[in-house]
């Protein structure tokens, strides 16, 4: 069952998201040439800490830092180390917080400096694929619609999605039911509800939509090396259509 939350959930939900969002977009404003990722690390624990929020992702399952760093061909999971990000790179950021014991999670894709045309498309198809996936996070959909609108927006634009990682139910946990895959049938899967959190995230290959698991356990990577990019947003169902917290 995907939990249903209170109106007092919801409104400590929409703190948490707007508090990610800050942090996020703080964060990338320091983004530059010949940082590295582990420095990247240092400074989201301490915007978060400055929010009087905690990470969402250290010691979760034992994964080592504050947020996720995945450079160029990793797709998700990638750890901070000493990495330095290089002209032409491009960085998904993944970050969540626990607020009060209310978490949010999201995620963007950045360019650093110029990068080649079909590497910007692919960011920006990646970005419009989760909106055209929020468009069908409503009430009375099947949780498959937002799979199947994802699924059939990207490979129209000439790219793939990843199978092997979904979105997730989020709010009193950091991972609740559902799981919500990229791709599949519509009209498949439990009937969205008011009330319902969740969080969608296209992970958007340029080539083959398989991965792999680098020797860390951790950071998946595209099995053909080629570019991959990911964005997310904690959203809730609501009577007047999705509501995006992590705005």
């Amino acid at each position: 069952m995907i939990p249903i939350k209170s109106e007092k959930d919801l409104e400590m939900l929409r703190k948490s998201g707007k508090i990610l969002a800050r942090v996020m977009l703080r964060l990338q404003e320091l983004i530059k040439v010949n940082i590295s990722t582990e420095e990247i690390d240092q400074l989201a624990e301490k915007l978060i800490l400055e929010e009087d929020a905690v990470s969402a992702f250290k010691g979760y399952k034992g994964f080592p830092a504050n947020i996720c760093a995945s450079v160029n061909e990793e797709i998700v999971h990638g750890i901070p180390d000493s990495r330095r990000i290089r002209e032409g790179d491009i960085l998904s950021l993944d970050l969540g917080i626990n607020y009060k014991g209310y978490f949010s999670d999201l995620a963007v894709t950045l360019t650093v400096g110029k990068v080649d045309a079909q590497v910007k498309k692919l960011i920006e198809v990646t970005k419009a694929a989760l909106s055209v996936g929020i468009t069908q996070a409503r009430q009375d959909n099947h949780l498959s619609d937002i799979s199947y609108a994802i699924q059939d927006y990207v490979e129209r634009s000439g790219f793939s999605v990843v199978r092997q990682f979904v979105g997730h139910g989020i709010g009193l946990s950091l991972h609740e039911e559902p799981e919500i895959p990229n791709f599949g049938l519509p009209h498949r899967g439990e009937i969205l509800k008011n009330g319902m959190v969740l969080a969608i995230e296209p992970m958007v290959n340029m080539g083959t939509w398989e991965a792999e698991i680098l020797n860390n356990g951790w950071t998946a990577v595209t099995k053909d090396r080629m570019p991959s990019a990911h964005f997310e947003h904690t959203i809730a169902i609501t009577s007047n259509g999705p509501e995006i917290l992590t705005n």
